[in-house]
């Protein structure tokens, strides 16, 4: 993955995610994917209803990661898979947030979807970490059995955890 010379412009990647809550994996798939580009932005995607606010996550991975753009995207859309007429939503919803003038050139992921993203925005897709080997977690295990997973968690979105599961 190298700059296109043809356009002499960096390459700039995406990830797209609900990180509800952001993890050390998250946190593995972002450092990962800011080495092996010149620009990252990563979607954080939020739905009202949702048990974590979407800007508090996306202030959270602001803060753990400086180094790349984090973009709250708020919207009312299905995950259904199957359906192309709510696949061409995502992806004007996904153009409509871009921050920058082309791009992105790259979609990062630990998911299979990430594929089917980076092919609709014309990018190309790489996989980091599928099967969760370099760090052993996922949100749905840590909303499953918040207190068996904190060790997972930064310093700021523990707290919250713990406070939210104390709650439940």
């Amino acid at each position: 993955m190298e700059p296109d010379p043809a356009t002499d412009r960096p390459l700039t990647g995406l990830i797209v995610g609900r990180f509800m809550p952001p993890h050390e994996g998250h946190s593995f798939l972002i450092t990962w994917a800011a080495r092996h580009c010149e620009r990252l932005v990563v979607y954080v995607n939020t739905r009202a209803s949702e048990p974590i606010p979407g800007a508090l996550r996306q202030s959270w991975l602001a803060d753990l990661h400086p180094e790349v753009t984090v973009v709250e995207v708020a919207h009312d859309l299905d995950t259904n898979w199957d359906d192309e007429d709510l696949w061409q939503r995502w992806i004007d919803l996904f153009r409509a947030r871009w921050p920058h003038a082309s791009g992105p050139d790259v979609v990062f992921s630990s998911e299979e979807y990430g594929g089917e993203i980076a092919r609709r925005l014309g990018a190309e897709h790489v996989i980091v970490d599928l099967r969760r080997e370099a760090v052993p977690i996922s949100a749905t295990m840590i909303r499953e059995d918040p207190h068996t997973h904190l060790e997972f968690l930064a310093p700021p979105v523990r707290a919250w955890v713990e406070a939210w599961a104390r709650r439940a």
